[in-house]
């Protein structure tokens, strides 16, 4: 586990040094145990690493046996030992034992096809000296990051945006990524809140050619490929796919363990890890009724884990958004991130590996809002017309009227109702916050048409499918990833997701929608399968995520400083304080929750104070 950056130029000239160590350094948390650079004319290729595999030979850049093929690496290849006897085979001669070299001899073998063999996680960067042309790619899921910029003369990437920015890169904010974030609590692919710095889009690859020429492609798709099969089999088969998994995601030259909530992702994962090696697990909880640590310490005393874990305190909590904020690069306004981080500092003090349940929600059909499709399918079995009606009638019933929300969702086609597990302002909120042109709040790439995109692939599919591929496109690797990667390499720690790998993936795509929401149940197949693997308490708990008091927090004395911090962060060129201050006062008065909303925009605005106020090279010394 690594970080990589670089910079390729469309003119005769050599990266400088300092450049390089500039665009490296500010990411020094991602790979504090070695560094590396490379160049030549036009080329440059940085590198922080994190010992995981190979500790004594992985050095990067690393080239091939003629240095004609260097790669600057960022994740983890499971199937590499494989890939190498199979290279071997065909006379490719190795200096190392790493994931890393296997890389490059596979695109020795088979150019940009090499992806598409690769099992794991990962963002890197090929510079080909033959073909004087360099060549990324990304992960299948979007486990690991990839950002860059292009303009006429030059290209610049690296796996956060603060390496780019290192070298010189304007920070304006993007508008359209502003209206967007609003809506999802997180920038969709492949857009960024900083204008003209992008994400390479999980499952693809970029390529970049001597003269400046950009072609971004994708090699893979998540869709979902729903088969009629026995249910039995599919439970053998899920059993199967997940304890193959498990066991190719656990290689590692140091220490590993794995996070544990109340839930069974997580504990599918521990309990299948505790089945090869004693581990130790980690879990943070909040005080109160919904206190996680206290079923994950039961969790791991059935299991026999060695655990540990921690209460966040509100002080502990807001004491660390500023950290937390510099390292996420954009603005998630999920406040799950901020415990994830304590987790993982946590973990940090005894492991360097650890492996956790990401995945299985959007896999196996996991998230509640999946099981809309069956409550409202006695309403959307009428006639168009009659639909129709009822909708014009609902809307004009106040707000809160019992049934009123169910008949308007009813009677609202999936594609305009559904974009994901977040939606936090509407277009019509926006349009009250924001300061934003009128012409561009109506032309831009709205939600919707962003959605729209995948709601086009998949209309062959039934609606469960759609809702879980439409998640899988845009929260998975806009949220769940991101935070996932960014929290946990803010303290130099490896998480694996053993749910996000090609191989399960392929089993949990072919299940039918029928099995996956079953009896009122998320995930039912899923639960089916993991009976008499893991405790019985915790095979139909609900899933709590983690569950942060966000909305008592803001209702006290907390909700002022949030609120002066708003106001003190610039953004009011941006947001309208009157508005905001306004929905604080609603919120505190007990007029309605606005938790989510005020979050919203306070994560903006701390990262607005960070990277846009201050820069980043103060912001790091602050930071660490």
């Amino acid at each position: 586990m690594c970080g990589i950056t670089g910079v390729m130029y469309f003119e005769d000239r050599e990266p400088s040094p300092s450049t390089l160590k500039s665009m490296t350094d500010c990411i020094v948390h991602r790979g504090p145990d070695d560094f590396g650079f490379w160049s030549e004319n036009r080329i440059g290729l940085g590198f922080r690493r994190l010992s995981i595999i190979d500790l004594q030979e992985g050095h990067q850049p690393l080239a091939n046996e003629d240095e004609t093929v260097w790669i600057a690496f960022n994740g983890e290849i499971y199937n590499y030992k494989y890939l190498r006897n199979t290279l071997q085979a065909k006379g490719h001669q190795f200096k190392t034992h790493s994931d890393t070299e296997v890389i490059v001899h596979l695109y020795e073998e088979y150019g940009e096809e090499c992806v598409k063999q690769l099992r794991g996680m990962f963002g890197f960067v090929i510079w080909d000296r033959r073909k004087k042309q360099l060549f990324g790619a990304r992960d299948h899921f979007g486990i690991k990051p990839f950002y860059y910029y292009h303009d006429n003369g030059q290209f610049l990437f690296g796996s956060e945006i603060k390496s780019i920015l290192a070298a010189g890169v304007a920070r304006t904010i993007h508008t359209e990524s502003l209206l967007n974030y609003l809506t999802f609590q997180y920038v969709p692919e492949p857009t960024t809140m900083f204008q003209g710095i992008h994400k390479l889009p999980p499952g693809h690859t970029v390529t970049v050619s001597y003269d400046g020429g950009l072609s971004v492609k994708r090699y893979w798709d998540p869709m979902l490929q729903p088969e009629e099969r026995p249910f039995d089999e599919c439970v053998e088969r899920i059993r199967e796919a997940l304890k193959d998994s498990v066991v190719h995601h656990m290689q590692s030259d140091v220490e590993r363990g794995c996070f544990l909530s109340s839930g069974i992702d997580s504990t599918a994962i521990a309990a299948h890890m505790r089945q090869v090696e004693s581990i130790r697990t980690f879990s943070v909880g909040f005080e109160g009724a919904n206190n996680e640590t206290i079923i994950a310490r039961q969790t791991a005393e059935a299991l026999g884990t060695e655990h540990y874990d921690k209460i966040i305190t509100k002080e502990d909590y807001f004491g660390t958004l500023a950290k937390a904020v510099w390292h996420q690069d954009e603005p998630v306004a999920d406040p799950s991130a901020i415990a994830l981080y304590h987790v993982a500092q946590l973990a940090r003090e005894h492991v360097t590996v650890v492996l956790s349940g990401e995945g299985a929600d959007e896999l196996f059909g996991g998230y509640r809002i999946y099981c809309e499709p069956q409550s409202l399918a006695p309403i959307e079995r009428l006639p168009h017309g009659v639909k129709r009606l009822l909708h014009a009638l609902a809307r004009l019933l106040p707000d809160g009227v019992y049934g009123r929300n169910y008949v308007l969702r009813g009677t609202t086609p999936l594609e305009q109702r559904f974009l994901g597990n977040a939606k936090i302002f509407t277009e019509d909120m926006k349009a009250e916050i924001v300061r934003a042109d009128r012409e561009l709040l109506s032309r831009y790439r709205n939600p919707f048409d962003i959605a729209k995109t995948f709601y086009d692939k998949s209309k062959h599919l039934d609606p469960v499918s759609r809702m879980q591929y439409i998640d899988m496109n845009l929260w998975m690797p806009g949220d769940i990833l991101m935070k996932a990667d960014k929290m946990t390499m803010a303290h130099s720690i490896e998480l694996r997701v053993p749910f996000l790998d090609v191989e399960m993936y392929e089993v949990a795509r072919r299940i039918p929608a029928k099995y996956r929401i079953a009896e009122g149940t998320t995930k039912y197949v899923f639960r089916k399968a993991m009976e008499g693997i893991i405790p019985d308490f915790i095979l139909n708990r609900p899933k709590l995520g983690f569950p942060v008091p966000m909305r008592d927090w803001l209702k006290g004395p907390q909700g002022n400083v949030v609120m002066e911090q708003i106001a003190a962060s610039g953004i009011d060129n941006y947001i309208r304080m009157d508005t905001v201050r306004a929905m604080l006062g609603n919120h505190q008065s007990g007029k309605g929750d606005y938790a989510r909303r005020i979050w919203t925009i306070y994560m903006f605005a701390l990262w607005h104070a960070a990277y846009m106020e201050e820069l980043p090279a103060r912001t790091l010394a602050h930071a660490q």
